[in-house]
């Protein structure tokens, strides 16, 4: 009895250990896509500030050589 409990604990200690490195891994791949995506949308964000600067330093140029 005693040899079946023990083989019993070492199963689902291999399985706890296979769980944690598969959540790991998980883990580590989300947060590595979370940041790809923060990053993206940051530098999204970064291109339309600097378009509309350029789009307004445009207008001008443009507005003053009309008038």
């Amino acid at each position: 009895m005693k040899l079946r409990q023990d083989r019993h604990m070492n199963k689902n200690t291999i399985w706890t250990i296979l769980g944690v490195i598969v959540a790991v891994v998980i883990a580590f791949w989300l947060v590595n896509v979370l940041f790809s995506v923060i990053w993206f949308a940051f530098k999204l964000a970064i291109v339309a500030v600097v378009a509309l600067i350029v789009f307004l330093v445009l207008r001008s140029i443009f507005r003053s050589r009309e008038s």
